[in-house]
């Protein structure tokens, strides 16, 4: 049994034996953040009730709600158990069918609290640069606060009696699934990261998105703008947004990885302006030249980092750090503590907006907008400022 598909999408074709290839399409999918909540709501109701659930609703971080099929439900005393198998629909990922799984443990008089630990098949963090405790679960902050969540509103009893809720998220075989990842290479090891900022999972990496993202631009040619406004995702949409108010809606297309395919939708709709909103990690790759961003086509090339951390004044100690660490994040972590936040992501800015140009040449006038990982603005680069 597998959880609900979101509303409004159409079942799975069957895929036979002999099938050279399954076709990918745009279904929607859920995170393991997404089941990891849906399992413990309903180890939680499970303890609440003394029976768990075949079915929760579960809030996502977007606010939608969204009916998961639950599996292996069981309570004994304090205790009790659930899972709920990932389906990440139409985008390839590592971790389609996994076993999110959840026990929630009851502590009689613990202060009202709910714990979150990470379990055997999540991922433990050993390098700095992740937003996340070194030592500590791979368990994002945005899952790691809907979890928390959905726990506290389904065991709101319970810790209204001051009881503790002590919530343990595990995926068995999920060892071997991080292999497929560059969790290793990110200094999480043991297992796999639980993610999701939305609770959704699209199909970034599939034709289908590719399409879309020239369709969008399409439309906003057809609806007389001439400028676009690119962006890598939700969060940096809506930092991108605030900063530019004055925009109609249809100026903005979540381009996701797609940048090339943007990029060449924007030139053939002679659009006059381009927009780049960015985090440090795409922005990066976008210096590099990348038609492609996802992290699985190319690693961020961390010379460049450590070259515009050097540009800016960071210690050669620490730019040789860069240079050997394994994420973006870390280079924008260290710098942030001392004060070159805005210098370097300045400096990186520029290398985009001198790569970009050079793969895209075009009528158009670039613009990239930078923020932080928490969508704050850090800088804003115009084209003109270059000449």
């Amino acid at each position: 049994m597998t959880p609900d598909r979101p509303p409004d999408t159409p079942p799975p074709e069957k895929v036979r034996k002999g099938t050279a290839r399954r076709q990918r399409g745009n279904r929607t999918g859920f995170t393991t953040g997404a089941n990891s909540a849906a399992a413990a709501i309903a180890a939680t109701q499970g303890l609440v009730q003394g029976c768990v659930p075949e079915q929760v609703v579960c809030r996502l971080p977007n606010g939608q709600e969204v009916n998961f099929t639950i599996v292996d439900g069981r309570v004994d005393d304090h205790c009790a158990h659930a899972v709920s198998i990932k389906d990440a629909g139409d985008d390839p990922d590592a971790t389609d069918g996994a076993h999110l799984t959840a026990d929630v443990r009851r502590i009689p008089r613990g202060g009202g609290l709910v714990i979150l630990k990470g379990g055997a098949g999540v991922g433990i963090v050993t390098k700095p640069g992740l937003g996340l405790e070194v030592g500590g679960p791979a368990i994002n902050p945005v899952p790691r606060r809907n979890i928390t969540e959905n726990v506290e509103r389904t065991g709101a009893a319970l810790l209204a009696a001051g009881d503790s809720l002590e919530v343990t998220i595990s995926v068995p075989g999920g060892e071997e699934m991080a292999k497929k990842t560059l969790n290793s290479r990110l200094g999480i090891l043991g297992g796999i990261s639980i993610l999701g900022t939305t609770g959704i999972v699209r199909p970034y990496s599939t034709a289908a998105f590719r399409a879309s993202v020239v369709q969008a631009v399409d439309v906003a040619a057809n609806q007389g703008q001439t400028h676009v406004v690119f962006t890598t995702g939700g969060r940096t949409e809506k930092f991108a947004m605030r900063q530019l108010p004055e925009l109609d809606e249809s100026c903005f297309v979540q381009m996701g990885d797609f940048v090339k395919a943007a990029f060449q939708a924007a030139n053939r709709q002679r659009m006059q302006h381009i927009t780049v909103g960015a985090m440090v990690g795409k922005l990066s790759k976008m210096g590099q030249g990348l038609a492609v961003t996802h992290a699985w086509k190319e690693e961020v090339n961390r010379n460049l980092l450590a070259d515009s951390a050097a540009e800016v004044g960071a210690p050669p100690d620490l730019v040789e750090e860069i240079r050997n660490a394994e994420t973006a994040r870390f280079a924008a972590e260290r710098l942030q503590v001392l004060g070159l936040t805005v210098p370097f992501h300045r400096a990186l800015a520029i290398r985009a907006i001198k790569s970009l140009r050079s793969c895209y040449p075009g009528p158009y006038q670039l613009t990239v907008l930078v923020c932080d990982f928490e969508g704050q603005p850090i800088v804003r680069v115009e084209e003109s400022e270059l000449v």
